[in-house]
Formats: C-alpha cells, sequence, structure tokens
C-alpha cells in the first residue's frame, strides 16, 4: 500500500485526530517522516482511554501502527507510554514480537507528557522549532484512539461513527463509554450512574486544558472526557472567573516571581515563550517590549502556569490566550523562522508531578478506576456536527426526512482540506441546518 491509497482509506472513513483539535489523518502521512510516534501519554490528568484500548486491543493497534510507518517509509515507529501504565506495557511486550519496527519508551508520569512537541523530545531528542511542525524534524505523531479508528475502518469497514469517553468527577460510578457521536453530553454522565452534586458542571476534554460544556452538547470526534464538578469547586471558580478580573490581579499582585517561566515546559525546550515577561507587560499596560506580546503565540495552553507554578493564584494562560485572540484578529501572525535555545539540563528538575498536580487542582478523589464498557450504548437522538476538525467543515448531503442506517455517508468532505461524516446511528433525519443533523432512532 503507498501514501495516496492509504490517505484515500482514512479520508474514506473520516479518520481524523481523536483529541485536540482533530487535524485529518490522511493530511498526516508524509513520507519526510522518518520516525512515527504513538501517544499513549494520556496528556490530561484522569484520562483512561488510550491505555485502555492499548491494552484491550494491542496487536490491532500495533499493527496498523507498523502499517503506517512501512507506508510512509519510516525507519522506527515508537509508542510513547507512561510507566505506570503496567497492563498496556505488558499487553504490548506480549506481540511487540511482530513488529520488528516497533519499541516502547517509557516515560515519566508528568505534565503535559502528551503535548507532542514535549513528547517528541523525550522520544527521539529532538527540538521542534517554535511554531513549527513536527514533519520539520521527521516526526508525525499519532494518538491510541486515532490508530485504532483506521485499523477499524481498514479492518471491519467502520467509518468513525463513535466515540470513547471517559466520565469521571462527581459521579456514582466512573466509567470509560463508547457512545456515537452527537450523543447529549447529559447522556454520557447518566451511563456512569447518579450524579454526586446539585449543580454539575461539565467539563470536557479534560482539567487543564478542557471546556465547560452544556448538557445538551453533543460528543463529538475529539471529545475524550467529561469531568462532572461541583460548581464550588476550585479549577471550576478559577476557570469561570472574568478575565477582567484576571487582569486587574496581575496588575496587583504579581510579585516576578518568573515561576511560571521556570516551570513553562515549552520554554524548557527552548521556545521564547517567557509569561512572566507577558504578566509585567500585560498587567502595566508597556508595549515598549512587542515580543512579550508576540511571543505569546508559541504558548501551548497547557495551563501549567496558572494551575500549578504561581503562587499568588494568577492566570497566565487565562490572558496570553486573551491577546493570543486579540493579535488574530487584527491579522498579526506568529514571529518567523525562530530558531530555539538549546534545552538547558535543568529541564528535568523542573517537570510537574502529575500526581502532585492532581493533588493541587483538588482532583486526587477523583482519580479511581473507570472501566471501559466497549459496547457501543444506545441512544434515541444524535445532533452530529458537520465541524468536528480542523479544516473546512463538511457539507450536509441528507435532507430532512431522509432514512439513514449507521455508517452512512450524511456529509460529504468541504473543500480543501476536510472529512466526510457518516451517521451514527440509524434512524431519520429530523433537521439540517448549517451547522448539524439530526437523527432520530
Amino acid at each position: 500500500m503507498n501514501i495516496q491509497e492509504l490517505s484515500e482509506q482514512l479520508k474514506k472513513y473520516g479518520v481524523v485526530g481523536a483529541g485536540g483539535a482533530g487535524f485529518p489523518t490522511y493530511a498526516k502521512l508524509d513520507e519526510r517522516a522518518n520516525t512515527i510516534l504513538l501517544n499513549c501519554a494520556e496528556c490530561e490528568p484522569l484520562l483512561k482511554l488510550h491505555r485502555q484500548l492499548l491494552t484491550k486491543y494491542a496487536s490491532e493497534i500495533l499493527s496498523t501502527f507498523a502499517l503506517i510507518a512501512d507506508t510512509v517509509g519510516a525507519d522506527t515507529a515508537i509508542v510513547g507510554i507512561k510507566s505506570e501504565y503496567t497492563q498496556a506495557i505488558e499487553a504490548m511486550r506480549s506481540v511487540l514480537g511482530n513488529f520488528p519496527k516497533v519499541r516502547i519508551h517509557e516515560l515519566r508520569s508528568v505534565y503535559p507528557m502528551g503535548d507532542e512537541v514535549v513528547l517528541i523530545y523525550e522520544c527521539t531528542g529532538r527540538q521542534v522549532r517554535p511554531g513549527g511542525l513536527p514533519i520539520e524534524v521527521g516526526v508525525t505523531v499519532f494518538n491510541v484512539e486515532t490508530v485504532f479508528n483506521i485499523w477499524r475502518g481498514m479492518n471491519k469497514g467502520i467509518p468513525v461513527i463513535d466515540k470513547v469517553v471517559s466520565v469521571v468527577g462527581e459521579v456514582e460510578h466512573p466509567v470509560t463509554v463508547r457512545v456515537p457521536i452527537g450523543t447529549p453530553l447529559e447522556e454520557v454522565a447518566a451511563m456512569a450512574g447518579r450524579c454526586t452534586v446539585k449543580d454539575p458542571q461539565y467539563l470536557v476534554g479534560g482539567p487543564m486544558m478542557g471546556r465547560f460544556g452544556s448538557p445538551s452538547d453533543p460528543v463529538t470526534k475529539t471529545t475524550n472526557a467529561l469531568l462532572i464538578l461541583s460548581s464550588e469547586h476550585y479549577l471550576v471558580r478559577r476557570m469561570k472567573a472574568p478575565v477582567s478580573i484576571d487582569l486587574k490581579r496581575a496588575a496587583s499582585v504579581c510579585c516576578q516571581c518568573q515561576m511560571c517561566t521556570d516551570l513553562c515546559p515549552r520554554h524548557a525546550l527552548g521556545h521564547p515563550i517567557e509569561p512572566h515577561l507577558f504578566m509585567r507587560s500585560a498587567a502595566n499596560r508597556d508595549f515598549q517590549n512587542a515580543n512579550a506580546f508576540l511571543n505569546t503565540f508559541f504558548c501551548c495552553s497547557c495551563g501549567l502556569c496558572e494551575l500549578y507554578s504561581c503562587p499568588q493564584g494568577l492566570s497566565p494562560r487565562t490572558l496570553i490566550t486573551e491577546y493570543k485572540n486579540r493579535l488574530r484578529k487584527e491579522g498579526v501572525k506568529a514571529p518567523a523562522n525562530v530558531v530555539p535555545k538549546p534545552v538547558g539540563a535543568w529541564r528535568e528538575y523542573r517537570k510537574a508531578p502529575e500526581e502532585r498536580l492532581e493533588a493541587r487542582l483538588g482532583l486526587t478523589k477523583y482519580d479511581v478506576p473507570a472501566p471501559l464498557d466497549d459496547e457501543v450504548r444506545a441512544v434515541e437522538k444524535v445532533r452530529i456536527r458537520l465541524s468536528q476538525h480542523i479544516g473546512a467543515p463538511a457539507i450536509a448531503c441528507v435532507k430532512q426526512g431522509d432514512t439513514v442506517a449507521a455508517g452512512q455517508m450524511i456529509a460529504q468532505p468541504g473543500n480543501g482540506l476536510s472529512v466526510p461524516i457518516h451517521a451514527s446511528i440509524s434512524g431519520l433525519v429530523t433537521e439540517v441546518t448549517q451547522l448539524y443533523i439530526e437523527i432520530r432512532k
């Protein structure tokens, strides 16, 4: 199989990155890649799904990973996985002899190990330049569920119509479930039993980089986790604080201790992101040093600065995101051709242990088993978004009143970077808009 043939298969089955921004996977196949990485670092605390899938489907996932390596002509295929995921590691080692190109690289349990720039350096020693792409250093990164979705498409003919989601937090029975894409979050939450708080907040994606969702929001191809918290939880209050208040607090409290910069994972890899300088300039409305603002483009928004590092409880990540969005709106672009500084030896001593991070965020009690239930849950209605990935939204090719079958294409790829969308359940199309397609069983 060549790259073009594999690319067409991935596009046909609607495979995109099963987390993050959902980059269409067919576009990541590149003959310049001499190394490919399988990301099983579960970047966000409390997530379980990737290690669970790898434990149950080690042979299927590794065989597909090896196929990708052979197709792009990569010399090496590395599985980056935290040492504590012992069951997944044992499952891989039992079949590893069948895949000569594949090797396991064990990682420390620190945050944000799943950030692809961090993962690439940990596994290969290569530095991705600020604002650069992994392929520039000969690397392509895939996550575990993405590779499993490739296997399901190519071997079972199943497009991406369901999603594995870890449901944790203030629920009676934490669980990892497989649900049709488009399932409302409130139904997903109910699959973990009774909610244990009166005013539940739905944090979608994880405690560090997730976003708050409403109960009616649908699951998409990138929904990895649903964390249920009380409205009074420390993390909820921090994340919902008004930006205007954050800026005033920075002006009155920031002592320029530099902890935000010292513990920044991208700064530690030589990128010119220095949150403390940004905080100084933004809080005092000092625009003499333009780089303090322009270098915010190199922030990966991991949230470590504001949820772990700052002793004053300030919000560098939130303010940086606000300024980045303003700059983009004004047409300002990131500085080009920035060369990273050498990685210092001190980096090893400035990593944030995940266990300590969870304790600081008040999440330790939620770090409990959430067993994988891999049978697709039945639902009565789905609302499937036409934009679930980076690139052009899909274009609906069904109309209200049509009867569709699960797996049927209901939206064709848009112009440019895009993939099709498929029906996640069989039923009647009850609504078609520019944003979504609704299907009732």
